[in-house]
């Protein structure tokens, strides 16, 4: 009897030791073909934690952190949306009037624009993007990329297929907004250090004016239309507006106190009705009627927003908030946060597009 009794008790046990606990399974977006109509991925850089979040509109949720490099900022996606490039730096991070002389050595290696296959859900190589990469925009047939290269005071030209730099153009100290123009004509570049935009003729690859705007430019947005632009200006609590026909400075918008809002990224609603600028450690998005050039309201989103991205319906608007590592959604109708994402260490970009 005693027997029969351990036999069985012994097949327990081992049977417990060998079948292993369940796992929970990861978290997979949904098929394309059973996405609801309206759906979208946000994909967030985080600076200091170099990768990517992949948030999946429908559930608000991260379902894909990709491994980029080091110190992955400005995100752009190609024109047939099929490949998103993400300037990567191996220069140690510095905020304004740090002594640059004590940090550690750039890594040079690291500089370069990462290719990602949105398909393959991964990053395929990484291509030249000159020296310390912050920034870049696209030309519009897509097979440029024009980058500021933040510590060599240039914008570099690169041809993506060969994944090599064309030229590089001096625009000024610390440049960091780049932004072509809607008919392509034409690229902006902020120079943090010298107050100015330069105007890139990209026909003739050559700088074709420089004009200043005010204290620290970091972002150059344009309406649809391309005959108008806004540049953020960081330290004056202010927007510029461009005649981008003239290609002059026209007006400009105050947003807040100076030295407590800090505009920092400036989008367009499709319509082109309304503009929105993050401020930075001013913690709020600031809403502008861009018919009349005026503040129409705010709303507080986080701990120092800087990127920042709107749905494609228009109905949500996304913010990037660094020191805190989450994004936040608001809901536009409400101008209310409804959800705040955890996401990587130091989020910077936020692009959106549609499967």
């Amino acid at each position: 009897m005693k027997r029969l009794f351990i036999l069985p008790l012994f097949v327990l046990l081992c049977s417990a030791c060998t079948t292993p606990a369940p796992q929970p399974e990861p978290a997979k977006e949904p098929p394309k073909a059973s996405r609801p109509a309206g759906s979208y991925h946000v994909y967030v850089t985080n600076e200091r934690s170099g990768d990517m979040s992949i948030i999946d509109s429908i559930t608000n949720e991260v379902v894909a952190t990709v491994p980029l490099g080091k110190r992955p900022r400005g995100i752009h996606i190609s024109p047939d949306q099929k490949t998103v490039y993400v300037a990567l730096s191996g220069s140690p991070i510095a905020g304004p009037g740090v002594d640059e002389s004590k940090l550690p050595p750039p890594d040079k290696k690291a500089d370069g624009i990462g290719v990602f296959d949105r398909e393959q859900n991964k990053l395929l190589r990484v291509i030249a993007g000159g020296s310390d990469p912050e920034e870049f925009s696209l030309s519009k047939d897509g097979t440029r990329l024009y980058t500021s290269n933040e510590d060599a005071g240039g914008a570099s030209i690169i041809d993506i297929a060969a994944g090599s730099v064309i030229n590089t153009l001096k625009v000024g100290e610390e440049p960091e907004g780049v932004t072509t123009s809607p008919d392509g004509k034409f690229v902006y570049v902020t120079s943090e250090n010298d107050g100015t935009v330069s105007i890139i003729d990209t026909d003739a690859n050559k700088v074709l004016k420089i004009f200043k705007v005010g204290s620290r430019p970091r972002h150059v947005a344009f309406l649809p239309d391309g005959r108008k632009a806004y540049v953020s200006r960081e330290n004056d609590g202010a927007l510029t507006i461009i005649d981008a026909v003239k290609q002059e400075k026209s007006g400009e918008i105050s947003i807040g106190a100076a030295g407590q809002i800090k505009p920092m990224k400036v989008i367009i609603s499709t319509d082109g009705k309304t503009a929105f600028t993050s401020t930075g450690r001013g913690k709020k998005v600031f809403v502008i009627d861009t018919a009349t050039d005026k503040v129409t309201g705010s709303f507080e989103v986080g701990d120092r927003p800087w990127g920042i991205g709107l749905s494609p319906d228009g109905k949500f608007l996304y913010s990037a908030n660094g020191p805190s590592n989450d994004v936040s959604v608001v809901d536009l109708a409400t101008q209310t946060v409804i959800k705040k994402i955890k996401v990587g260490e130091g989020p910077w970009g936020i692009l959106i597009v549609e499967p």
